[in-house]
């Protein structure tokens, strides 16, 4: 029996083994032999705590979507309540933060998408991620635009941030995040009040 408290301990051991094993070879040559021999623990313990390589998946997704959500509290929580282009970069920016961006997590985001489209609670867990984002950017629009424009732009911003991310994920140079932001940002000031962008 493993001892009390080694889940703690093992589980971020194990997800980080299975990022760097993704990056190594990708989802489907990332076996939980691999996986255990990147974390120096032996097969069976990855099955005792996941279930297997698909709970191991969805834990490291998990995982990488904490990081998201926080990335993204952490940013809101230093921009003024009454700036609604400062709040939507925060945003925007968290979504391309390094921790999002790096390429052993751009391929772990990658074989997550590809995964979730045969894996239900995957697909959900996409699905949660998609409504969050679309959740904090209406927030922030309906401030300064009607309801119906706002959920039309927070849409189209979504879309931006992740076509701009893709793009970057799977060109060489990687994501470039401040070129994306600066594109995102442009069509965000075609589409909100000019009084918006005045500073006080």
């Amino acid at each position: 029996m493993p001892k009390v408290g080694m889940a703690e301990i093992r589980r971020p051991q194990l997800i980080n083994a299975t990022m760097q094993v993704i990056d190594q070879v990708g989802l489907q040559g990332a076996s939980v032999a691999l996986i255990g021999r990147a974390a120096s623990v032996s097969p069976g313990i990855i099955n005792h705590y996941f279930g297997g390589k698909d709970g191991l998946l969805e834990a490291t997704m998990r995982s990488v979507l904490f990081d998201l959500s926080s990335g993204v509290r952490k940013q809101l929580a230093a921009a003024p309540e009454d700036d609604v282009v400062a709040r939507l970069t925060a945003i925007i920016r968290a979504n391309f933060d390094p921790s999002q961006t790096s390429p052993q997590t751009a391929k772990t985001w990658l074989a997550f998408w590809a995964q979730a489209m045969h894996h239900p609670e995957l697909f959900r867990l996409q699905r949660v991620n998609e409504k969050r984002l679309l959740s904090y950017l209406r927030f922030e629009l309906k401030k300064v635009l009607p309801k119906d424009q706002a959920i039309a732009v927070s849409l189209s911003l979504a879309a931006l941030i992740d076509g701009f991310w893709l793009r970057g994920a799977l060109s060489p140079g990687g994501v470039n995040e401040a070129l994306a932001t600066e594109l995102i940002l442009d069509y965000l000031r075609q589409q909100l009040p000019s009084n918006c962008f005045v500073k006080p």
